[in-house]
């Protein structure tokens, strides 16, 4: 998300970061970039407007003037006011009501919504230790209802049942009766969605609503849609007391213009970002950190906390023990290691969140992330093709061995050869990291496991 944006607001503001005096005529044409970019990101016109003349009231004024870094002033005041166009600051889900807390979520059909209530359940089950009933009021598309029962399934979240034949309201007000019976903290109820924004559509909503008294309200909508994303939040606020938004599919939208017009338009916060198709795959929206990934600036952040939610801690210190008692990094480690990194969103999602170094152009280095990810699997297939005798002990893959595995995972014998010297290479790191200088080392060598020999450049 955002990669248009940031490449293009990375390079306007480049050329300001190093003047020694800003005067209104560069500031005038830093500002006409400014604004061409927001508008290619599909961000609303008036947001654009108000947000650029916001700019230029600061940038004119005193503060940037005084400053002895006029340039990097320049920036910090393009950074605050995106941080205030997105909301200031996190708001979290209103849950301290009595029990059950009610979330009723909203939006137009396939923006993701039954998906959506089974991450939040998720979220709410593992982040927050809360008891979750999860309940389909739309009683229109067939397959809503056993969907929502699969993902419950999966979480490991109580599921409500209701079928067709129901009423919407019934529906609802029947799975808030037995959460409180068995003592539930949290329920999501999921409505029915619409092609088009219509008035069934909107009374039925609001009789669900008034029947239940959420604590809260939240509106889903494909951030891939742009500024119609913001325009259809605003139709859905108009007819219910809305208290915050989601947006999905931010992981396919290259713009960023929903994230940028959503609060401007509607009033309402963006609460969380939807980022692919896993149940984990939700996260809490942070509009300082966004900032920062738009300008590249990096996430660091929330770079940990993935880290802190990816990383099984036994096995890292499991492996640390092993490798300070000198017993070898062998290919099962090997394995972990490139599971581990799968389980923190992949390559891509973590260097989405790492802070631009020399001016990286992020479009141009989706290549080179896709092939890494590819690389990586292959790895993963052909350590799974091998006996835990061969993972444990690669000097013992001869090469009719390596014809086997090359088979079992559908490479080459050439590809286990480049693997079995890749491993080797990080055994020999491993042995480096805590000696003088060897964290540079390991990052040198690091670059082998790229394609072309070579990590992306930076």
């Amino acid at each position: 998300m955002f990669e248009n944006l940031t490449d293009r607001l990375s390079q306007t503001l480049r050329h300001v970061t190093g003047k020694a005096k800003l005067t209104e005529d560069n500031i005038k044409d830093t500002l006409r970039e400014v604004r061409m970019a927001l508008l290619e990101a599909d961000v609303a016109l008036p947001v654009v407007k108000d947000f650029v003349n916001k700019i230029k009231e600061r940038a004119v004024g005193t503060e940037v003037s005084r400053s002895l870094t006029p340039g990097q002033a320049f920036v910090k005041i393009v950074q605050a006011e995106l941080v205030e166009l997105m909301g200031a600051a996190n708001e979290d889900l209103t849950l301290n009501v009595t029990p059950p807390a009610v979330i009723l979520m909203a939006g137009l059909q396939g923006a993701g919504k039954t998906t959506t209530v089974g991450k939040l359940a998720r979220f709410l089950k593992e982040r927050k230790k809360k008891s979750v009933l999860v309940v389909s009021a739309d009683v229109y598309r067939p397959a809503a209802i056993k969907q929502l029962e699969t993902l419950a399934n999966d979480i490991g979240v109580t599921f409500f049942p209701s079928d067709n034949s129901q009423k919407p309201v019934a529906i609802a007000e029947a799975a808030i009766r037995e959460a409180k019976l068995k003592f539930i903290d949290v329920v999501i109820v999921d409505t029915a969605g619409r092609l088009h924004i219509d008035a069934d559509m909107m009374d039925e909503i609001k009789h669900v609503h008034a029947a239940i008294k959420p604590a809260e309200t939240l509106f889903v909508v494909d951030a891939m849609t742009g500024q119609d994303a913001a325009n259809t939040a605003k139709a859905f606020n108009d007819a219910l007391p809305l208290t915050g938004v989601v947006l999905t599919k931010v992981d396919g939208d290259a713009r960023g213009g929903a994230a940028l017009s959503v609060r401007a338009i509607t009033g309402k916060p963006i609460k969380f970002l939807g980022m692919g198709e896993k149940t984990e795959a939700l996260d809490p929206f942070h509009p300082d950190r966004v900032a920062s990934r738009i300008l590249g600036m990096g996430d660091v952040l929330s770079l940990i906390e993935q880290a802190e939610q990816g990383m099984d801690r036994a096995k890292a210190e499991k492996l640390a023990k092993k490798i300070k008692k000198g017993k070898g990094f062998d290919l099962e480690d090997f394995r972990d290691q490139l599971q581990q990194m799968k389980n923190m969103g992949g390559l891509g999602s973590l260097m989405d969140k790492l802070p631009m170094l020399g001016g990286v152009n992020l479009s141009q280095m989706g290549g080179a992330q896709n092939a890494a990810e590819k690389q990586f699997k292959q790895m993963e297939a052909i350590i799974n093709s091998m006996t835990p005798a061969e993972r444990r002990d690669p000097e013992v893959i001869s090469g009719s061995r390596k014809r086997r595995i090359a088979m079992g995972s559908g490479t080459q014998v050439q590809d286990v050869g480049r693997l079995i010297k890749q491993h080797k290479q990080m055994q020999k790191m491993m042995k480096k990291v805590t000696a003088k200088g060897g964290m540079a080392k390991m990052m040198r060598g690091m670059g082998s496991m790229f394609p072309g020999g070579g990590m992306p450049k930076m």
